[in-house]
C-alpha cells in the first residue's frame, strides 16, 4: 500500500512539472507572434536578406495588445466622424497610427494614435512647410524610421522621422508626378512606390529618391457598364503581404459623384511587382443603393490588428451630411481557404451582385449603419479647448508662424486680406451634425474679426465685427447688420442645426442677440464646389491690425 501511494505521488509530480513547462510566464508570447501588416514593415536584418518581419519594436513586444471593441461583423463602423479622407494606417506593435489627406490645411499630415482602433488622440503634425494641397498619403515604417509619402503641387514628397512623434523632416521632393503613392518592399528589402496609374518606380535604399522609370503592372478590375459610377479612376494603391502572396488594394469608380461609384478592389501576386490576379470577391466593398447611410465607400487599406484580427479601413460620405467630408470607417475582414480576403458573408463576385432589369444593383453584402457616432468614438479624445494649442487647429492656404501668437490670453492673429476668403482663416473641424461654436474677440487697429463656416476661399458664411458694427457674410457678400453695437470687443456665436445656420452676438457672453441673417449650407460640398473639402469653423482676422481670440467653445447639439 505504501509503495502504491509513493508511486501515485511520483506520477502526480511529473504531471505538474509537464504542465508548468507549458504555462507562459508572461503575456509576451501573445505579442511576439508577429502578424503581417500593411507593407513596408522593416528592412531585412543583416545576414538574412529574405526577412520581412513586421514592425513590432522591442519596446512594444512586452505590452499586451488592448482588446478591440469594434464589432467584428458585416457593418461599416465609423471611427473618425468629420473630414478624415484617404486614411493610411500603420500597426506598430500594439500601437496604431493613422494619417489622412490634409489638403490646404496647415500644419498638415496630422498623425493620430490609438491602442484599440476606437479611441484616437491627435499626436503631431508631420508637415509644417507649405507645399500646396496635400492628397492621399502613405504612412509607413521601414527599419527604425517612419516615412509619409504624399502628392502635392504636381509632384510627390516624403517626410521622415526617427520617432513617430518627430521631429519630422522638411518635405523631400521625389521629382515624379502622379498621385496616391503606396510604399512596397520585396523579400530582399528593395523599396518601391506605386501610384494611381497602376505602375511603380524603384526607390533608393533610404527611400528619399526615385531610382528608375515607372513600370505599369496593373490595369484594374473591369467595372460592369450597367453600374452607376463617376469614372473608372484607379487610385489609392496599397500593398499588403500575407502568407505567400502580396495583395494590391485599390479604389475604382470615382471618389465622389454618385453614391454607388467608389469601391474597393483587390488583386494578388507572388511578387510585389505583379503580375496581378483580381479577386473573385471584387468589389470587396461597394455601396449599391443611395438609401444606404454611407455613400462612396473606397480608398481602403487591409491590415491585421495586434490581436490577429483583419480589418479594412476606408472612407465614405454620410448621406444628408455630404458637407462633413469623407469620414473614416472600418469593417471586419476574413480569409478564405484559398487565400483571398473578403468582408464577412461576402460571396464571390458572380454571386455577390445581381443586375435587375432596370439596371439597379442588389448586393448581398450591403448593410446600413444609421447610428451616428456616440461620444466615446472620437469626442473623448478631441474636446476642443480654448487655448488653441491642439494640433487640430489649421490655417488655410499657408503656415506663417510670424502672423500669430498664442499665450494665456488667447491667440492674437494679424489681419490679412480684405475678406474672410483671402484672410487665411484659422480652422477647426466640427464632428457633429448639429453644434454651436462661440468665441470672444478683441479688435485692434482697423482689423475686422469674425467666425465663419468655411468651405473654401469663395464659399463661406458667418458673422464678423469691426470696431463698432456687427457684420454678416452670406456667400461672400459682407455688410453691416447691426450698427454701433460694440466697442472693439464682442462675443460671436454660430448655431448649425442640420445645415440651417443662425448667428448671434453678445457684449457680455451671456445675453445673446440673434441677427436677422441666417444661412443654409448643405450645398457646401465637393459635388457642387469641387476641391474634396468640408465645412469647417473658421476664425478670421482681416485688414490692418489684429484680432485677439479667446474662450472658444464648441458644443454638440443633441439629436
Amino acid at each position: 500500500m505504501k509503495n502504491t501511494i509513493m508511486l501515485l505521488l511520483f506520477i502526480l509530480s511529473l504531471t505538474f512539472l509537464t504542465q508548468a513547462q507549458t504555462i507562459p510566464i508572461t503575456d509576451k508570447t501573445q505579442t511576439t507572434a508577429k502578424p503581417t501588416q500593411h507593407i513596408p514593415v522593416q528592412a531585412p536584418k543583416t545576414g538574412n536578406p529574405g526577412n520581412t518581419s513586421t514592425h513590432q519594436s522591442s519596446t512594444t513586444e512586452l505590452t499586451s495588445p488592448s482588446p478591440i471593441r469594434i464589432p467584428s461583423d458585416t457593418t461599416s463602423h465609423l471611427i473618425f466622424p468629420g473630414d478624415f479622407p484617404d486614411p493610411s494606417i500603420l500597426v506598430d506593435g500594439t500601437d496604431y497610427y493613422i494619417v489622412h489627406s490634409s489638403f490646404d490645411y496647415y500644419p498638415g499630415l496630422l498623425i493620430w494614435h490609438s491602442k484599440d482602433l476606437l479611441n484616437w488622440t491627435p499626436l503631431v503634425n508631420a508637415l509644417h512647410k507649405y507645399v500646396g494641397s496635400v492628397w492621399a498619403p502613405d504612412l509607413v515604417k521601414y527599419g527604425n524610421k517612419y516615412y509619409i509619402y504624399f502628392p502635392a503641387n504636381n509632384t510627390n514628397y516624403v517626410v521622415y522621422a526617427d520617432k513617430i512623434t518627430g521631429p519630422w523632416s522638411d518635405p523631400v521632393d521625389l521629382k515624379i508626378g502622379n498621385i496616391d503613392p503606396g510604399h512596397a518592399v520585396d523579400a530582399n528589402g528593395k523599396r518601391y512606390l506605386y501610384f494611381s496609374s497602376g505602375g511603380y518606380v524603384p526607390l533608393s535604399d533610404d527611400g528619399l529618391s526615385v531610382q528608375g522609370k515607372e513600370t505599369i503592372t496593373y490595369t484594374g478590375w473591369a467595372i460592369p457598364r450597367e453600374w452607376t459610377i463617376e469614372c473608372f479612376c484607379l487610385e489609392g494603391p496599397k500593398i499588403t503581404k500575407h502568407g505567400d502572396y502580396y495583395y494590391l488594394t485599390v479604389a475604382e469608380g470615382g471618389t465622389a459623384g454618385p453614391a454607388t461609384g467608389h469601391m474597393i478592389i483587390s488583386a494578388r501576386s507572388k511578387s510585389p511587382l505583379g503580375p496581378w490576379e483580381n479577386s473573385p470577391y471584387n468589389p470587396i466593398i461597394r455601396v449599391t443603393s443611395s438609401d444606404d447611410t454611407w455613400w462612396s465607400k473606397g480608398h481602403g487599406t487591409p491590415f491585421q490588428d495586434a490581436n490577429g484580427n483583419w480589418w479594412m479601413v476606408f472612407h465614405g460620405y454620410e448621406k444628408d451630411h455630404y458637407n462633413m467630408g469623407r469620414q473614416t470607417l472600418i469593417q471586419a475582414l476574413e480569409w478564405t481557404k484559398d487565400g483571398w480576403f473578403k468582408t464577412k458573408n461576402k460571396r464571390q463576385s458572380n454571386e455577390a451582385t445581381s443586375i435587375s432589369k432596370t439596371g439597379g444593383i442588389t448586393n448581398h453584402n450591403s448593410t446600413k449603419n444609421n447610428i451616428h457616432p456616440s461620444p466615446n468614438i472620437l469626442h473623448t479624445a478631441s474636446r476642443l479647448s480654448d487655448d488653441f494649442s491642439s494640433p487640430r487647429w489649421k490655417f488655410f492656404g499657408e503656415y506663417d508662424t510670424t502672423r500669430f501668437h498664442i499665450s494665456s490670453k488667447g491667440i492674437d492673429i494679424k489681419g490679412k486680406g480684405n475678406s474672410a476668403g483671402n484672410s487665411s482663416p484659422f480652422l477647426i473641424m466640427p464632428t457633429d451634425h448639429s453644434y454651436t461654436a462661440e468665441v470672444e474677440l478683441e479688435i485692434s487697429g482697423d482689423a475686422t474679426g469674425g467666425m465663419v463656416l468655411f468651405y473654401n476661399n469663395t464659399a463661406y458664411y458667418g458673422i464678423l465685427a469691426d470696431k463698432q458694427d456687427i457684420l454678416a457674410n452670406l456667400r461672400g457678400y459682407q455688410f453691416p447688420t447691426v450698427k454701433n453695437a460694440i466697442n472693439k470687443h464682442t462675443f460671436l456665436k454660430i448655431e448649425n442645426r442640420h445645415h440651417i445656420v443662425s448667428m448671434y452676438y453678445s457684449t457680455d457672453g451671456h445675453q445673446w442677440q440673434k441677427i436677422e441673417n441666417a444661412a443654409e449650407i448643405s450645398g457646401l460640398h465637393h459635388n457642387a464646389l469641387g476641391g474634396f473639402l468640408s465645412v469647417r469653423i473658421g476664425l478670421c482676422s482681416i485688414g490692418n491690425g489684429s484680432v485677439l481670440f479667446r474662450n472658444f467653445k464648441y458644443e454638440a447639439i443633441a439629436e
